[in-house]
């Protein structure tokens, strides 16, 4: 892979750090500059953005819960969305042919059609990566969301596999007995420890047993690791698996992002109907939202899971070449959809930043799409008589809440947007309610409530920042205390008003050293110098 490209993804990706834009965006960037400039990604960059692709799809599958895309808001949405955004597409391309449109003159129903169903699929990457840095994965808008993409790279398979008459190999059906290597697989995992051996057995599932295997079966393998992910979802050992693979994955997701940009410029005009087509990805966006709503998603929700879902699809790419070399569009259609994918993310990134910190209570046009009776995941709070709240109840969370227990009894009340985490802590007989901090309802909520101090313990720094945020503003009388990762992170929580910034990384010694203290009588054990004998 050329250097300059690395130089450009760098110096891209931190310019759009200090524009307050997520990195991929200057990614995308930099893409484009590498192609006018005349730089190729070649073959390496290729193999680097497949296995970026391939990993992320593992991921998912670790935590993906198979029940849950046979739920109405995952499995209606999806299907109801694909065939409503297909046929609005589909018509809307074919009567601009049909209206003398050069651009899309030569479109007959069928082609029509074909881009229409191309369009409808959400990006997988974007989405995920997005949903991750804002650590809104495990929420009810992040978890339908990832349960749609995956129904829609189902549809894309079957697709595909329908429209380029290539049917499996025979012995593909043989991958059912990929079920039956769950207990194997397992038992290899809690044997290789916690080093080098987890992210090797990690690559190894995802793109030899799972990528690899799917793939000498005629079947996408991309779906493969997904799958193989999924066999082994459930497990405690996969958290770590999860948490070994993520910073390969999202190194190598960056050549992902940048062969989107090199895909190269089509004409003017074609890039005019790339324009035409991202501000087309609002009305797909728009509804996506009603669908939320008529599932009686609070309006944040909603919101946050439309913008997830609104861009297109790296699968656009693959049906409209499949087209093009069956001859039933022109040559520059894989041009323009990728310029229209590579758009949708630069324009709906800053939009979710933006509707992470949305307020419905000063956007009341919203409120109208609010059912009365919410979703049960939905519903209202109570804190009861609790006077210290744990936000993020992950393992820093939890050894917080045990240990506020022991010092101050059955005052203490936890916050989880996992709803399988919060069932666990609940087993466990800890009081954990399952809400999201991150949305201003559960704040204003919060008002009412006798809280004394608050430890803000979410993954995310930015989801930390934006609860400091709200209790400053709010006036909150109580003490705040977060956690943070870098010194950077510390500061930047001061300033936000929390009184404690806890840095585990830089304090880990101290409380280890604290914990020893606390167990073992070391007035005793230090009265005397140990004396200590070496032999030559």
């Amino acid at each position: 892979m050329d250097p300059l490209l690395i130089g450009l993804a760098f110096a891209f990706g931190f310019a759009a750090r200090l524009l307050h834009q997520p990195p991929l965006v200057g990614f995308l960037v930099a893409g484009f500059a590498a192609h006018a400039l005349g730089v190729e990604g070649g073959a390496v960059l290729t193999l680097i953005s497949d296995l970026g692709v391939t990993l992320l799809l593992f991921m998912i599958g670790l935590e993906l819960d198979i029940r849950r895309l046979f739920r109405l808001e995952v499995l209606g949405t999806a299907s109801l969305h694909a065939g409503v955004t297909t046929l609005l597409l589909a018509g809307g391309l074919f009567g601009a042919g049909a209206a003398g449109i050069a651009a899309v003159a030569g479109l007959d129903l069928s082609a029509a059609l074909f881009l229409g169903f191309a369009l409808s699929f959400s990006s997988t990457v974007f989405a995920v990566k997005n949903l991750e840095d804002r650590g809104e994965s495990a929420s009810l808008h992040g978890r339908t969301v990832v349960g749609i993409l995956i129904l829609q790279d189902l549809f894309a398979v079957l697709f595909l596999s329908v429209s380029s008459a290539k049917m499996p190999e025979l012995w593909a059906i043989g991958l059912i007995a990929v079920l039956a290597l769950r207990p194997v697989l397992l038992a290899v995992l809690k044997r290789v420890g916690h080093g080098e051996l987890v992210l090797l057995f990690g690559l190894f599932a995802a793109l030899s047993l799972g990528a690899g295997g799917f793939g000498m079966a005629g079947i996408k393998p991309d779906l493969g690791a997904l799958v193989l992910g999924a066999v082994m979802a459930g497990h405690p050992k996969t958290k770590e698996l999860a948490h070994s693979l993520f910073p390969i994955k999202d190194l190598l997701l960056v050549g992902f992002f940048i062969q989107i940009g090199l895909m190269g410029f089509p004409t003017w005009e074609h890039i005019a109907i790339a324009v035409v087509l991202v501000v087309v990805v609002f009305l797909k966006g728009f509804l996506f939202f009603l669908l939320f709503a008529s599932c009686r998603f609070r309006v944040r929700s909603s919101v946050l899971g439309a913008l997830s879902l609104t861009s297109y699809s790296e699968f656009g790419l693959i049906i409209t070449a499949l087209a093009v070399n069956a001859g039933w569009m022109e040559a520059h259609w894989p041009g323009t959809i990728a310029i229209a994918i590579a758009l949708s993310f630069i324009v709906v990134a800053p939009l979710q930043q933006w509707a992470h910190g949305l307020d419905v209570r000063s956007a009341r046009w919203l409120a109208r799409f609010e059912a009365r009776h919410r979703h049960p995941e939905e519903r209202a709070i109570l804190f009861g008589d609790a006077r210290i709240a744990v936000l993020g109840m992950g393992r820093v969370g939890s050894g917080a809440y045990d240990d506020l227990v022991k010092q101050y009894g059955e005052v203490v009340v936890g916050v989880e947007t996992d709803a399988k985490r919060v069932g666990f802590h609940r087993k466990l007989g800890r009081n954990v309610i399952q809400a999201d901090a991150t949305d201003p309802a559960f704040w204003h909520r919060l008002e009412r409530v006798n809280v004394d101090l608050i430890l803000l313990s979410m993954p995310a720094h930015d989801s930390n920042m934006y609860a400091a945020g709200v209790l400053r503003e709010s006036g909150f009388q109580g003490r705040v205390a977060a956690i943070a990762r870098f010194p950077d992170e510390v500061q930047s929580l001061k300033e936000a008003g929390v009184h404690i910034a806890f840095n585990m990384y830089a304090e880990a010694g101290a409380g280890f050293a604290s914990h020893v203290r606390g167990n073992l009588d070391t007035t005793e054990l230090l009265a005397e110098p140990p004396v200590l004998e070496t032999t030559r």
